[in-house]
């Protein structure tokens, strides 16, 4: 199986590069995963797809203000942080520009010295581990000091900081937003359980290497990033209750995807279940919870394009995309959203 397997065309201006002024009034493309059959509605609309005793899978992750910029002690010279994961107590794994002027022992200050990092690991890929340097409550200080780590792709500075957050965020740690769950309004979720579909939370903090291309050709060669996650015991039973049901567990993004499929194939059953996973799915892997998925557009040739292909087919998913681009669809971050049923 081929990286470029995966690739298809995008017009420039279909990457969406500002939020919509309702997060529920997006587009929704609802592809049928055995016929490949698609529908275009809008995103209120999910409502109609949802059937009572179904139960919704969301990630409460939320996105840490992680970029941060700073300087040299020594040379003054200007450097760019993002914080991607706590390792330990006070040590971050970051990912740092231009990494070649940090070495080990180096010091980068910010806001006139209130935040302090100093280098205390090199690795590769622009990767430096940092000892922080502060006094009092490292969140509050990144709400002063810090920005919104937004991807790459997206070149528009963000007016409102929140709309990179989802409503229901509530565990702080994500260097990137869960981004399927952007388009629920706290109304739309209000609406979906008085018409007794059951809503629950996981957690997954999204790393940076949500973004990363895959830079091998053959697809079975490539190293997944690991991320932190977590599912409660009471998740753990609604969901072994929906299964026993027979009704469906659908999975709002591929973060929360990742958490269900992880817990199964570690336990064979719905766990209460904590660590680092780094789970890659692509075509050829059989689903073990999820029945039905909310995602957005992805990048061409990412692991996340190949998450969806797994679930719904290669040829669906392309030929689904294919129909988006003809359609002009948004894509990615803040574009337009996909339910795969």
């Amino acid at each position: 199986m081929k990286t470029d397997d995966f690739d298809y065309y995008l017009p420039e201006e279909l990457i969406a590069q500002t939020p919509l002024l309702k997060r529920d009034s997006s587009r929704l493309l609802v592809l049928d995963k055995k016929t490949g059959e698609v529908e275009h509605k809008v995103f209120t609309d999910i409502i109609d797809y949802l059937e009572k005793g179904d139960t919704l899978v969301l990630n409460n992750t939320k996105v840490l203000p992680a970029r941060l910029i700073g300087e040299k002690i020594d040379t003054k010279a200007v450097i760019e942080i993002l914080l991607l994961k706590n390792i330990e107590g006070d040590e971050w794994e970051c990912l740092v520009k231009p990494a070649r002027r940090i070495k080990v022992g180096t010091i980068v200050s910010f806001g006139d010295g209130l935040l302090k990092a100093e280098c205390v690991k090199e690795l590769d890929e622009g990767i430096r581990h940092f000892k922080l340097i502060y006094n009092g409550i490292l969140v509050e200080i990144l709400e002063k000091l810090g920005t919104m780590p937004l991807p790459p792709y997206i070149h528009e500075k963000l007016a409102d900081q929140s709309r990179y957050q989802t409503v229901y965020a509530k565990e702080l740690g994500s260097a990137a937003a869960p981004t399927a769950g952007l388009h629920f309004t706290k109304e739309l979720l209000r609406k979906i359980e008085e018409k007794g579909i059951n809503i629950c939370y996981v957690t997954l903090h999204v790393g940076l290497g949500t973004f990363r291309p895959v830079s091998v050709e053959d697809v079975t060669k490539h190293k997944m990033h690991s991320e932190y996650y977590e599912m409660s015991d009471e998740v753990a039973k609604l969901l072994k209750k929906t299964r026993k049901q027979g009704k469906r567990i659908i999975s709002v993004g591929t973060t929360s995807t990742r958490v269900l499929e992880t817990v199964m194939s570690k336990c064979g059953d719905f766990k209460e279940c904590s660590g680092f996973t780094d789970i890659f799915i692509y075509p050829g892997y059989r689903f073990k919870a999820v029945d039905a998925l909310i995602t957005n557009f992805h990048l061409p040739k990412s692991t996340l394009i190949m998450l969806v292909s797994a679930l719904a087919s290669k040829e669906n998913i392309l030929n689904a995309y294919s129909i988006a681009v003809k359609e002009k669809y948004r894509f990615f971050s803040f574009g337009d959203a996909m339910f795969i049923k």
